[in-house]
């Protein structure tokens, strides 16, 4: 399968989208930013699954259904930064689709996630990581799951590798910076996070309007899926330290 995630820095680059679906035959697309009551319901042989609804900016999915039937839809409102609680530019963070692969007879989960801005720690953005990998794993015991999206982590990318390993996923970088705005902050945002997939590629696609360059994460079904095993309590693993409150 092929995924597109893409933060639109607030709807700028929404009239790229169906050339980016077809050039790069994507399968689902995930959005960030998209101005939610101005999303059509098709874009380029793509069906609109759900979008969030209570900010103007929030999040949007849509999936190619002579490829998938939509099970299942989710949102979720996350633990709130300083500058969500004063601003309130968004509520819900998450938001999820439980697909049924038709050809492979199999359901997939996909996420589109926004973490909070860079005003926020890295344990506030952990917090959010661990409480959305935990609610999608509530929507299907042993269901491959994989969630894009603009993360929002500029440092400290390994240990965040690290704790979501130690919970059982896998969280794959792609193959080239995908934020540009700020100088200093320049590098990988939009990470692809997967338990039971196979992660063959995640490409940093050509820059459009938004400062988030989009990015396509090639996956396929990993072997032996059914007896996947999510731990119990992943939350677990992403416990803060000392050493890394300090380092923030």
């Amino acid at each position: 399968m092929k995924v597109i995630s893409y933060n639109l820095r607030k709807h700028a680059a929404a009239h790229e989208l169906e050339e980016l679906v077809d050039r790069w035959e994507a399968n689902v697309l995930c959005l960030q930013e998209a101005d939610t009551a101005e999303m059509p319901h098709h874009i380029s042989g793509l069906t609109l699954a759900s979008a969030t609804s209570k900010n103007r900016l929030g999040l949007a999915l849509y999936y190619r259904e002579n490829m998938f039937q939509l099970q299942d839809v989710l949102t979720l409102s996350l633990k709130k930064s300083l500058h969500d609680i004063l601003l309130r530019p968004a509520h819900e963070r998450l938001l999820a689709a439980r697909l049924r692969d038709i050809d492979a007879g199999r359901d997939v989960i996909i996420a589109s996630f926004h973490a909070a801005p860079l005003t926020a720690l890295n344990s506030l953005r952990r917090h959010q990581i661990r409480t959305a990998l935990s609610t999608l794993q509530k929507m299907g015991d042993g269901v491959p799951i994989l969630m894009v999206g603009d993360y929002n982590y500029p440092v400290f990318k390994e240990r965040l590798s690290e704790r979501v390993r130690g919970a059982g996923y896998d969280l794959t970088l792609s193959d080239a910076r995908t934020y540009t705005r700020y100088k200093f902050f320049r590098g990988h945002y939009d990470f692809a996070t997967s338990i039971g997939l196979d992660i063959e590629k995640v490409t940093t696609l050509p820059q459009g309007a938004s400062d988030h360059l989009p990015i396509l994460v090639s996956a396929t079904y990993k072997s032996g899926h059914r007896e996947l095993r999510v731990p119990d309590d992943p939350s677990q693993d992403f416990e803060e330290t000392d050493a890394d409150a300090d380092a923030e």
